[in-house]
């Protein structure tokens, strides 16, 4: 392809992005409005309008305005033009689950569900999303959240004994022809963490889960973006030098003064390397009650004006499906992003 044309064809993409993204937050807007925002000329504004109501993505509204003056046309983003779905596969207390949502080009939740099995395998999951293809018109994408680590759609270590080592993102992509987003649980808990909370997009944030009857992980948000690593196994906790085997680190996680001496060691080593403003505990675990104690244990390794806030929250059902339900509508735009070296 020439290279003015490939160039030419990526400004229309974003201005068709920076169009339909201005639209979702204004709700209805004009022409000069939406030009006035994305500092686009009227005209451009107008043809993208034109092509996307061709398409059904936009509603051209009916308008009302002074008598003896023609009022300026007015559109609204169709929320309904298609949809995304979500699963998270959870393994919680020996129980199996998947979580299904359906959402809207808006981010609205359309249904919900929770299926509890004995068994997850990629043959479940598929049938799972299958299900949801059948129940929901014009699915543009799919989102998976896994207790574990994925790396080009593989999944690595799991919760999930079944998914481990397996291709789940290659083998959907192949039979849906999507865009499939496979992340690991604790990246969406803390991305929705981030979004509810409107943390400010300078500010970096943590959540660590302390799951019973599992490893502990973390989820980072360092200038507004996840930070996961090279291999996507940022957050894996449990593999900190503790000093002691895995199996003796979950024994003890599930003590009182172990849980406090652990959690302390995990909690101080987030705050030296990425210096949080805030770090959610998360799992079944932590609870309330033991704040003050964690504080004070990492106030001997961490001087008192670099800690963070804590917070405990042990249901963070909303905030996973919101980070993913983000992350998956995000995989539908087209992004050309420029990073600055400093």
């Amino acid at each position: 392809m020439n290279p003015h044309t490939h160039n030419t064809l990526q400004v229309k993409k974003m201005n068709v992005e920076l169009v339909k993204n201005t639209l979702k937050a204004q709700g209805i807007g004009t022409k000069a409005s939406i030009a006035n925002l994305t500092k686009l000329s009227v005209a451009t504004c107008g043809t993208i309008l034109n092509e996307l109501v061709a398409s059904n993505e936009v509603i051209e509204l009916e308008t009302e305005g002074p008598s003896g003056g023609r009022p300026a046309k007015q559109y609204r983003y169709n929320a309904d033009f298609g949809c995304v779905v979500c699963l998270l596969i959870k393994s919680e207390g020996g129980k199996l689950s998947i979580h299904t949502s359906s959402v809207n080009l808006l981010g609205e939740t359309l249904h919900e569900a929770i299926h509890e099995l004995n068994r997850i395998d990629i043959q479940v999951i598929d049938q799972q999303i299958e299900a949801l293809m059948s129940e929901n018109g014009n699915v543009q994408a799919i989102g998976i959240g896994i207790p574990g680590v994925v790396h080009h759609g593989v999944i690595g270590v799991c919760d999930v004994p079944e998914l481990v080592n397996q291709p789940l993102g290659p083998y959907l992509e192949d039979k849906y022809e999507l865009s499939v987003t496979i992340e690991n649980d604790m990246n969406m808990t803390v991305y929705g963490f981030y979004h509810r909370l409107n943390i400010e997009e300078d500010k970096t944030f943590a959540v660590v889960t302390f799951p019973r009857n599992h490893f502990p992980g973390a989820g980072f948000i360092v200038d507004g973006r996840i930070l996961s690593g090279n291999t996507k196994f940022g957050g894996e906790v449990s593999f900190l030098p503790f000093g002691i085997s895995r199996e003796e680190q979950l024994r003890q996680l599930h003590t009182d003064e172990g849980f406090i001496q652990l959690a302390s060691h995990t909690l101080t080593s987030i705050i030296a390397i990425i210096n949080p403003v805030t770090i959610a505990i998360t799992g079944d675990l932590p609870q309330e009650s033991q704040l003050d104690e964690l504080y004070r244990h990492c106030l001997r390794d961490i001087p008192e004006a670099h800690m963070p806030k804590f917070i405990v929250k042990n249901d963070t059902n909303r905030e996973y499906m919101t980070g993913l339900a983000t992350s998956t509508l995000e995989s539908l735009t087209y992004q050309l992003q420029i990073t600055a070296k400093r």
